[in-house]
């Protein structure tokens, strides 16, 4: 999976910046500076269209859709690519480097933006961030899809203005496009196995499972962000070299089990997480979601167990609901899950340990470890 850069870089304010070592302290202040930049990402992206000759209705379209779809969410996939480059180069960033990494940032946001505008109309979803789906909105309607098209487009043309000319630009298209392409395919599998309005159990298991975290989630929410780090901290894609290391690979093979470990007790929490707990009321077995609690009752239940599944799970009803949540517990999933828990966190950390650390070719950034350690010790134990 291969990898991408740049022109003229505004200044932008100047607020703390991040630790080496891990996420900087204040949160609220690294999430303000960050939010500074969208701002100016979006205005170059709205001046492109006026470029274009696009109509005044249309600019203001563009930039209410932005707005409403990009940067409302929790940013930890665009503040990733920030803490991650600051990590590989061991000190603070300067200006440039840190536009150039929140503009990367801002990239992901994109792409996170795109996916959901389009889950949402394929899920028929109806709120999104605690305010209704975008294509639930008044004057939007189905022209939600290509506007889902258009924030994807965008995230090319901002990496077009401002990594054009740094030797990587081909690595970043490589690596947006098989990002993309490769979460597609997972949202395909996810769709044909679990529709809202068809419930089949029988193509639910863990394998399933795997496929669907590892391509829709793991790929674009934790390997993406730390591959756009080290190709802006000059890690080559290519080997020079067959005793290299394989930069990339490396970071693949401990990311896609951290992003699937997330994903996991994602599921987990939707069945075991209260409301206060967790922040939301989990939807997961009403909506006929092909997650791990199920697909574990699966291959525990017994033939009793599993006709009560087949005939509760996926309905709009809140005494199904409650039968297969006894069933969950009399096949021990909290049991389970903890012991999934433990090794899963044991395994990633070995994997972990196993990482050289690796100045970059070009000397001006370490492969660290501490990337990796940082997104574990994030997730460990969450319980919302």
């Amino acid at each position: 999976m291969a990898p991408v850069a740049a022109s003229p870089t505004p200044v932008i304010a100047s607020l703390p910046l991040a630790p080496p070592t891990g996420p900087p302290k204040d949160k609220a202040a690294a999430r303000k500076r960050f939010e500074a930049v969208y701002a100016t990402v979006r205005d170059d992206l709205l001046a492109d269209f006026r470029k274009h000759n696009m109509p005044e209705e249309a600019i203001e379209y563009y930039r209410r859709s932005m707005d409403y779809n990009v940067p409302g969410g929790k940013l930890n996939r665009g503040l990733s690519v920030v803490d991650s480059v600051a990590i590989l180069k061991g000190r603070d960033l300067n200006e440039t480097e840190y536009f150039k990494a929140a503009v990367l940032g801002w990239a992901v946001e994109w792409l996170q933006a795109y996916f959901l505008v389009a889950d949402d109309i394929m899920d028929a979803s109806i709120t999104r961030r605690s305010q209704p789906c975008w294509y639930r909105v008044d004057g939007v309607g189905l022209m939600a899809v290509n506007d889902a098209l258009i924030l994807e487009g965008a995230i090319f043309q901002m990496i077009r203005k401002h990594f054009r000319n740094d030797p990587f630009y081909v690595d970043l298209i490589d690596l947006m496009h098989e990002v993309s392409y490769q979460t597609e395919m997972g949202q395909l599998v996810d769709l044909i196995t679990a529709p809202e309005d068809r419930v089949d159990l029988s193509k639910f298991n863990l394998s399933r499972h795997k496929t669907i975290v590892l391509y829709k989630t793991a790929v674009y929410s934790f390997y993406l962000p730390v591959a756009l780090a080290l190709l802006l901290c000059g890690f080559p894609v290519e080997k020079k070299n067959e005793s290299d290391p394989d930069y990339y690979k490396l970071a693949l093979d401990i990311l896609l089990p951290l992003g699937e470990y997330f994903q996991i007790q994602d599921d987990y929490l939707d069945f075991a997480g209260t409301p206060e707990q967790i922040g939301k009321v989990g939807t997961d077995i009403m909506d006929n979601k092909c997650s791990w609690c199920i697909n574990t009752a699966l291959a525990h239940a017994n033939p009793t167990q599993r006709a009560i599944l087949d005939a509760n799970y996926g309905r709009k009803d809140a005494d199904a609901e409650a039968h297969v949540k006894q069933v969950f517990r009399e096949v021990g999933v909290d049991a389970l899950y903890a012991e999934y828990e433990s090794k899963a966190y044991a395994r990633i950390n070995a994997l972990i340990d196993a990482v050289p650390e690796v100045t970059s070719p070009c000397g001006e950034a370490v492969l660290r470890r501490a990337i990796f350690r940082v997104f574990l010790e994030k997730i460990y134990k969450r319980t919302k």
